[in-house]
């Protein structure tokens, strides 16, 4: 077992935000209590499943940084700045991974369940992320001599940044800044269930990957939040495997073994009959509509 020590450090803080947060919300007749309450919820049926999912990631790291490829020498910061870019980096792949790749987005849409967009909303944190294989995309850091330590710092410390990211108090900031890091006027981008952010700004701690890589939507309107299905609820449990659920449904559907594979690796909305449709599907539509209006 493995007790994150900058998240648990910081917790007492985050609870001061996300408490203030409501006060403002209650004072402004928009606080949801059913669905704060719900986000504790989760956030407190994880503690025990991260517990145990970071001992085994850091065990896994050690393995691999024992068959490191490289010997990073400790001038300086120097493996404390490269560690930063390549977790981020990895970052980026593994959450836009989670948005087209259905049995990893089957953990993912936890995150994305809440129809609020609030500091406790940040707290949606899904149980079923490490049978998904989500640590996979780290395991090069340590093979480049990268030490797991630093890797976990470095992870928990971009957990910490993406928390403040969650809200609307926030409208913008500086435009160098803006520029540069994520904030959280492209966050809530990310987390509109609006046809035109799908699958944007993916990025964690820098915006930088998303302007690279063609993920980059900027914030033109306020988004809707929550998930596309309009699917709600303030059961935990329910939340936790309402994706799962729906993809067991999904494989009833077809007795063709491909179908099946499909529906596990193809992006979510997919489907062999073509009766749901797919963010880029949707997104090509909406081109179209807007290009014929035009």
């Amino acid at each position: 077992m493995h007790v994150d020590p900058l998240i648990s450090r910081s917790a007492p803080a985050m609870a001061f935000l996300i408490v203030a947060e409501s006060l403002f919300m209650i004072k402004e007749h928009d606080f949801d209590f059913k669905d704060a309450l719900s986000s504790l919820g989760i956030m407190l049926g994880r503690i025990p499943i991260a517990a145990f999912a970071n001992g085994f990631t850091v065990f896994l790291f050690t393995i691999l940084f024992h068959y490191r490829f490289f010997n990073i020498p400790e001038i300086y910061f120097l493996p404390w700045v490269i560690c930063f870019f390549a977790d981020d980096f990895s970052f980026y792949w593994f959450h836009r991974a989670s948005h087209t790749v259905r049995f990893l987005w089957a953990s993912h849409q936890v995150h994305h369940s809440s129809e609020k967009f609030t500091f406790a909303a940040a707290i949606r944190v899904p149980w079923t992320a490490e049978v998904t294989g989500n640590f996979l995309f780290w395991c090069w850091i340590p093979l480049i001599g990268i030490k797991p330590e630093i890797i976990l710092y470095t992870k928990s410390a971009g957990v910490l940044y993406q928390f403040w990211m969650h809200t609307e108090t926030i409208v913008k900031l500086p435009k160098w800044f803006e520029a540069f890091f994520n904030t959280p006027s492209h966050h809530r981008v990310h987390h509109g269930s609006n046809v035109e952010y799908l699958d944007k700004n993916n990025g964690g701690t820098l915006i930088i990957w998303d302007k690279l890589f063609g993920t980059f939507q900027q914030e033109t309107f306020t988004p809707t939040y929550g998930l596309t299905d309009h699917f709600k609820s303030f059961n935990p449990i329910t939340i936790v495997f309402h994706e799962w659920r729906k993809i067991f449904l999904d494989l009833k559907k077809t007795k063709k073994i491909k179908d099946k594979v499909c529906y596990l690796i193809k992006p979510p909305g997919w489907s062999h009959d073509g009766s749901t449709k797919t963010s880029k599907q949707l997104q090509m539509e909406l081109k179209k509509n807007n290009d014929i209006r035009a």
